[in-house]
């Protein structure tokens, strides 16, 4: 359920950004490590944005694989569930490359008919 809260914050940020024009498009990152369901996230931004300069808006989601980093070896690998072990090795020393993203990347605004000439 904490789509609901991020979907939020990302209406926020649009809102904050567009200055008032009609937001078209929100794209945002999202890391596997977060565990965000891009559902859910659909569902709740449609719902947060009514109202407000983003509804209407479509939220482009692109999914970060989640890539970790063997501090024995330096082997790089990505994981699909949370398995912190190193496939190289064994090593259970590991960091964080990517996965953790949670950010918005860009909005589109619909441009000021006041300003086409």
């Amino acid at each position: 359920m904490h789509e609901l809260s991020i979907s939020a914050a990302v209406v926020d940020t649009a809102v904050k950004h567009a200055a008032g024009r009609r937001v078209t498009v929100v794209s945002v990152r999202l890391g596997r490590l977060r565990q965000v369901i891009p559902e859910s996230l659909a569902f709740y931004f449609e719902l947060v944005a009514r109202g407000t300069v983003c509804e209407g808006a479509r939220l482009g989601q692109e999914l970060v694989p989640a890539r970790l980093r063997c501090t024995a070896c330096a082997h790089e690998f990505e994981i699909e569930q949370p398995a912190f072990r190193c496939d190289a090795c064994g090593g259970l020393e590991v960091d964080v490359v990517s996965g953790e993203e949670l950010e918005v990347e860009s909005i589109e605004v619909e441009e000021d008919a006041a300003c086409i000439a």
